[in-house]
């Protein structure tokens, strides 16, 4: 399972909150994106805190530390039977650089589903929160992404709701907006 937003839309809260769930009924493996290994951690700090690069040399960025994160966390824990739970995986990529950098959903799609050997998440969740409420929720310092304009962050938004309707069989958009308990409850009940 996997979740999506804006950041400040609560996805890693939920991400948390279902793995803690999920763990009382055996292993659970949670992640994030870009890191969750030594080199997925080193290519977080270039993405989010470096200087700016271009969409493609970012779409690849990620792309690299996914394919790490999947060869070395992912396939290993779902290999013997674990459950995986990831704060952010391929669909961020077809929202930030597919859409929002314009490089296409589908180009994106094919890289990405490329260094991964065609892993896809069984489910999908995305939380749907305005982008001027999701960036008052955000406490800490903005990285590179994140200090984006309102008109980027709008894209996102959209692109989000694009990706629900393209790919409605393991996408669900969930109202960000909601308590984190009775988010959490329509988490599981989707399930």
């Amino acid at each position: 399972m996997t979740f999506e937003g804006l950041d400040g839309s609560g996805k890693t809260t939920q991400a948390r909150l279902l793995a803690e769930r999920l763990s009382q009924d055996g292993e659970v493996v949670a992640t994030r994106e870009p890191g969750g290994t030594p080199l997925g951690e080193r290519i977080r700090q270039v993405l989010l805190h470096g200087e700016d690069v271009s969409p493609w040399a970012e779409a690849a960025l990620f792309a690299a530390a996914r394919a790490e994160l999947v060869a070395q966390v992912i396939r290993p824990a779902l290999d013997r039977g674990a459950a995986v739970v990831c704060d952010r995986y391929i669909d961020s990529s077809l929202a930030y650089q597919g859409i929002g950098r314009g490089l296409g959903i589908e180009e994106v799609l094919q890289l990405n589903l490329a260094v991964v050997g065609g892993l896809l998440p069984d489910r999908t969740f995305v939380l749907m929160l305005d982008p001027a409420t999701a960036a008052k929720r955000t406490r800490r310092a903005r990285d590179r992404i994140e200090r984006e304009g309102e008109a980027f962050h709008a894209a996102l938004d959209s692109a989000y709701w694009q990706l629900g309707q393209l790919f409605p069989e393991r996408i669900v958009l969930l109202d960000g907006s909601l308590e984190k308990e009775e988010l959490a409850e329509r988490v599981r009940a989707a399930l």
